[in-house]
């Protein structure tokens, strides 16, 4: 029942932010959260079946362990990421490496700690190395699907 709790906690916490992103910001950068978001689902069907990590609870049996994960930190932190750094792609990496560390590091910990999730073939530095990687793909996707402006300009200076 805790460790239900501390996901669900998770979950409601996240989005008691996503107010403060404003209308504006969140309709620019729902779609790339929404992709990652989709995106993560995929990693986890594989990385469930390559024995990467094992998710122990789940909200529901029959729903992804990731899913708490997807709907709470993830889309919450990747909107206000990208609201805080578009357009300073130096400072978007330097923010999702502190991020990224956080959530590889002590988060991981913690969440090993209380019977949640475990890595298994996986180390703590490949995980990092994956959520640096998911980040850089988010951003690409933003830039080259919904924020066409930026290339539109690249593609008029080259002419």
């Amino acid at each position: 029942m805790k460790k239900k709790f501390t996901l669900i906690l998770m979950v409601l916490l996240s989005w008691m932010t996503v107010p403060f992103i404003g209308k504006r910001d969140f309709k620019k950068y729902y779609p790339a959260a929404i992709f990652m978001g989709l995106y993560i689902l995929c990693e986890g069907a594989i990385a469930e079946k390559n024995k990467w990590w094992t998710i122990k609870e789940r909200l529901h049996p029959k729903l992804s362990g990731e899913v708490p994960l997807i709907l709470g930190p993830f889309f919450a932190g990747s909107m206000w990421i990208l609201k805080l750094t578009y357009g300073k792609p130096l400072l978007y990496l330097l923010l999702n490496a502190i991020v990224d560390a956080f959530f590889s590091y002590p988060f991981y910990n913690w969440f090993k700690k209380l019977g949640i999730w475990k890595l298994v073939r996986f180390t703590q530095l490949h995980l990092f190395i994956l959520f640096m990687l998911k980040s850089i793909l988010m951003y690409v996707f933003h830039v080259v699907f919904v924020d066409k402006r930026i290339l539109s300009k690249l593609f008029n200076s080259l002419c």
